[in-house]
């Protein structure tokens, strides 16, 4: 069963955490989420309080199939939490799926993982992300999957279960909920 890492920071943006979560949960991924701060409990931009599985510092120097990365506001603290950027790093060099929404291309960026790459984010990050591809909804380059943002979070989940199980089992969740 792939594992899963999504960090969860406070401001996250709700769409963009829990479609993706649900969606490999349904395909039979073992999501944990972790939460940036000490507590489990992280409130989204929304108003929307989440109940982590763990917290990063409780994860530790665990390596998933997929790092997950949520955008909206939490991307801030996200950005700021030199643990995010080394996580980001381990999974990268140990060849692991590396996926980020909306506003979190940013923190692949900050790390250098972007030049050279394609990938897309959410317009409000484009000044900084030189090469996105603002028209695209979904990304995927080798190991690296983006989406554009919450309007794109079913469809970017979805891309997830593709690349972690294969294209006839996202194309079965897909089914299941209705997408198709």
């Amino acid at each position: 069963m792939p594992t899963v890492l999504t960090i969860l920071a406070e401001g996250f943006e709700e769409l963009e955490a829990v479609a993706p979560v649900d969606l490999l949960r349904r395909a039979g991924a073992e999501v944990t989420t972790a939460a940036l701060v000490d507590g489990i409990h992280v409130t989204g931009r929304s108003g929307l309080t989440l109940h982590a599985d763990t917290t990063l510092a409780a994860v530790g120097d665990k390596t998933f199939d997929l790092l997950f990365l949520p955008g909206g506001a939490g991307v801030r603290p996200l950005r700021a939490d030199p643990r995010v950027r080394a996580i980001v790093l381990r999974h990268h060099a140990a060849d692991r799926w590396l996926a980020a929404i909306c506003a979190a291309p940013v923190v692949l960026h900050d790390a250098g993982l972007l030049a050279g790459r394609r990938y897309t984010a959410h317009f409000s990050v484009a000044a900084e992300l030189p090469g996105i591809q603002a028209g695209e909804r979904t990304v995927a380059d080798g190991r690296l999957l983006t989406g554009r943002g919450a309007g794109t979070a079913t469809e970017f989940g979805l891309l997830l279960v593709e690349k972690l199980f294969s294209p006839e089992k996202s194309r079965e969740i897909a089914v299941s909920i209705g997408a198709v």
